[in-house]
C-alpha cells in the first residue's frame, strides 16, 4: 500500500522511490511483528474483525484510485479515463457550499491553475466518498451484525492496549468521553484542516498539491483520519454499551440472588 503511488505515477523521482521502499519495509515489519505477537502493542482492536480490515481497504482502495487520476493526467488510459470521470461525478455532487470537498477547493490559491482545482476537487470527492463508505460499512457492522461480539468474547485490553483501565475514574465514563472526543473530532477535522491550511497560506503554499505523491497522500489523509476516527468512536462507543449492559445483568443477577436468600 505505502509503495503504491510510486508504482502506479509515471515521474517518480528515483530519490522519492528509494525512501518510499524503505518507508514499506518499516511498515511491513511492523505490521508483521504486531500481528505475529501474542500481546499488543499499539495497533487497537487487533483481535476484533474486521475493524482494520474495514480501514485498511478503505485507505488502499483511495490510494488506487487517486494514484490512477493522477497518472491519467499524463498517460492516459480506459482505466485512468473512466476513473477520472467517476471522480469528476462526485466531485461535483459533494461540491455544494460549505461541504468539506468545497472547503478544500477554495483553500487552492486564486491563481492557481484551473486544471489543478479539478484535479484536487476529484480527489477530494473520490477520498471522501471512499471515507464515508467506510464509515457506512463499519456501522452496518455494529449495527446489523453485532459487532465485536459476534466474534467471541471481547476482551477490553488486548483490544485496546492503549487505553489504561486503572487510570482513574469509572471505566464506562472515560470510555464514553473518548468516544465522544473521537466523534467529534472525526465530524470537524475535515472543516477544520482545508481552514487551518488556508490561514496558514503565509506559511503553507497551497501549491504544494500540485506534485502527484502529495496530492495523493494530502487528500487520502485530510479524509481517512477524521474517518478513522468517526470509527474509533463508535467503536469505544459500542466497548462502553458492552460493559453497561453486562453491568446491569451483573446487578439483576446480584438483586435475584438477595431476594432469594431473604
Amino acid at each position: 500500500m505505502v509503495a503504491t503511488p510510486s508504482l502506479i505515477l509515471p515521474s517518480t523521482a528515483a530519490d522519492t522511490a528509494q525512501i518510499v521502499v524503505v518507508l514499506a519495509i518499516l511498515a511491513s515489519c511492523m505490521t508483521f511483528i504486531e500481528y505475529y505477537g501474542r500481546y499488543p502493542s499499539f495497533i487497537e482492536f487487533r483481535f476484533a474483525p474486521p475493524f482494520n480490515r474495514t480501514r485498511f481497504v478503505g485507505l488502499f482502495v483511495t490510494i488506487v484510485l487517486l494514484s490512477l487520476i493522477c497518472r491519467g493526467q499524463t498517460d492516459p488510459t480506459g482505466w485512468t479515463q473512466a476513473t477520472t470521470r467517476m471522480g469528476a461525478s462526485l466531485g461535483e455532487l459533494i461540491d455544494f457550499p460549505f461541504s468539506p470537498v468545497r472547503l478544500v477547493v477554495l483553500m487552492m490559491p486564486k491563481d492557481a491553475d484551473p486544471g489543478l482545482v479539478d484535479l484536487v476537487r476529484i480527489s477530494a470527492g473520490i477520498s471522501y466518498t471512499v471515507s464515508v463508505v467506510m464509515m457506512a460499512v463499519f456501522v452496518l457492522l455494529v449495527r446489523g451484525f453485532g459487532w465485536p461480539v459476534r466474534n467471541g468474547a471481547f476482551n477490553v485490553w488486548v483490544n485496546l492496549p492503549l487505553f489504561d483501565p486503572t487510570g482513574g475514574g469509572d471505566v464506562l465514563q472515560r470510555l464514553r468521553r473518548d468516544s465522544g472526543l473521537n466523534i467529534v473530532l472525526g465530524c470537524l477535522l475535515p472543516f477544520l484542516i482545508p481552514a487551518a491550511i488556508k490561514a496558514a497560506s503565509d506559511f503553507v503554499d497551497p501549491g504544494f498539491m500540485s506534485s502527484p505523491q502529495t496530492l495523493v497522500w494530502t487528500t487520502t489523509a485530510w479524509a481517512f483520519l477524521p474517518a478513522s476516527m468517526l470509527m474509533r468512536g463508535i467503536a469505544m462507543g459500542r466497548v462502553a454499551q458492552m460493559i453497561e449492559d453486562k453491568r446491569r445483568r451483573a446487578y439483576a443477577q446480584a438483586e435475584m440472588e438477595s431476594m432469594q436468600r431473604a
